[in-house]
């Protein structure tokens, strides 16, 4: 593989610096070309000044269920009808339906500067180890352009869908890295305790991380949307702390006063991280409310403020569960800061630092990543001259590198007429 060198790049509050990069890896970082020793025929990148980043992580995405909105739109909007029609759908999915639609956003993600995704495709008696299957191949298709990481995700519940924890196991044994769960999808509260038994049983077994969608609603009115703290003691009674990632989590927002610093508290005690999915919980939850409604999001800045592990991902692509979205993390970043009383230029770093470092610190590949000497080269030339104005114009991913290679490259001309 030919050197790469990015010439003229801002990394942090750095300016003007240049990057060579060898064999995958960040070999050296210089004030001047010259002090780089690259090899004659090195490939050179002029960057103008543009803010150069690790490539973009995605915690949480399912690939196996995007795209279907044209075929079934969830007419009405909630977490229910989402999960019906995606069911109704499913029973018709191919091994090559789901290829074709899983390549799409794939090549989206890439465009965007995402280097690496963790997925949830469903395992069930009714999409069986479709989703698995398709991911895995795609997951040597896509190697040195994207990395994939699978969960063995069961979207219709354990116990409510027989079958479901044997199809698991398989599907750990196929080649998926994480234990799923969907914690509220059991008639019972007596049933979600067991699924998450399960859960942890089956990540015991393959000594895997675990990865749940948790208390997906407004408030915890339910008791089987405010299992967080449950999750943590067994966390901790099962010695998996740091281990532990939560989709969701909006009730999370509901919660007041001294009570919610006791969560919070069990949450860090235990290491989880919690991954919000602004664009799904914001289009489906608080759908009953017909005044003073509520954005149904954790509450993403006050739990930075505790010190809680927080992610952020896209989640699903023009389904059931999420109309829109171009699997583009910076979207999802703006939106947050839109969102979540989220303005100040700290703010806005913060934000670029969660779709980066925090969300690879999630999926466990923290070490090696980053813009130092000795990291792997996964990175993002971003078409402005800092994280924060990246993240308010949307910037272009200028060229997005996998492994030392640019794998994307996009320029954008606009000609304005007086």
């Amino acid at each position: 593989m030919a050197e790469l060198v990015l010439a003229d790049v801002n990394i942090g509050k750095s300016t003007s610096r240049n990057v060579l990069i060898r064999e995958g890896t960040i070999a050296s970082i210089a004030a001047t070309l010259g002090a780089l020793h690259a090899q004659p025929g090195a490939t050179l990148i002029e960057c103008g000044h543009r803010a150069l980043v690790p490539g973009f992580v995605e915690p949480h995405m399912h690939l196996d269920k995007a795209l279907l909105d044209a075929r079934m739109p969830n007419l009405e909007g909630t977490l229910e009808g989402a999960i019906a029609v995606t069911g109704a759908l499913k029973g018709q999915f191919t091994l090559e339906d789901v290829t074709e639609r899983a390549r799409l956003v794939l090549d989206m993600a890439i465009a965007h500067g995402t280097t690496f995704i963790r997925c949830h495709p469903d395992v069930d008696p009714i999409e069986k180890l479709i989703g698995v299957e398709a991911l895995l191949a795609l997951r040597e298709e896509y190697r040195g352009r994207v990395d994939l990481q699978i969960v063995a995700f069961p979207q219709e519940g354990i116990l409510k869908a027989p079958g479901t924890y044997e199809l698991m196991d398989q599907a750990m044994a196929a080649g998926a890295e994480v234990v799923g769960g969907c914690t509220y999808n059991e008639p019972t509260l007596e049933g979600c305790l067991r699924h998450i038994d399960m859960v942890f049983d089956l990540a015991a077994k393959y000594d895997a991380p675990v990865d749940m969608h948790c208390d997906f609603q407004v408030d915890t009115s339910d008791p089987r949307y405010a299992l967080v703290e449950h999750i943590a003691d067994v966390t901790i009674a099962r010695g998996w702390e740091g281990r532990v990632t939560l989709g969701h989590v909006t009730s999370l927002a509901s919660l007041s006063g001294k009570h919610r610093i006791e969560v919070w508290d069990r949450i860090k005690q235990a290491g989880i991280n919690i991954v919000p999915l602004p664009f799904t919980d914001m289009h489906l939850n608080a759908r009953g409310d017909d005044h003073n409604i509520r954005r149904g999001i954790a509450p993403i800045s006050l739990m930075w403020a505790t010190g809680v592990s927080v992610g952020l991902s896209s989640n699903n692509v023009r389904n059931a569960f999420t109309p829109f979205g171009n699997a583009d993390l910076m979207d999802v970043a703006l939106f947050s800061a839109q969102t979540g009383h989220m303005g100040a230029p700290a703010d806005f770093e913060q934000l670029i630092d969660t779709i980066t470092y925090r969300n690879a610190s999630i999926v466990g590949i923290a070490e090696g990543y980053g813009v130092s000497v000795g990291d792997r080269a996964d990175l993002v030339v971003l078409d402005a001259p800092d994280q924060g104005t990246a993240l308010l114009d949307r910037a272009v991913r200028s060229w997005v590198i996998k492994a030392g290679r640019v794998v994307s490259t996009t320029s954008i001309t606009t000609t304005l007429t007086r």
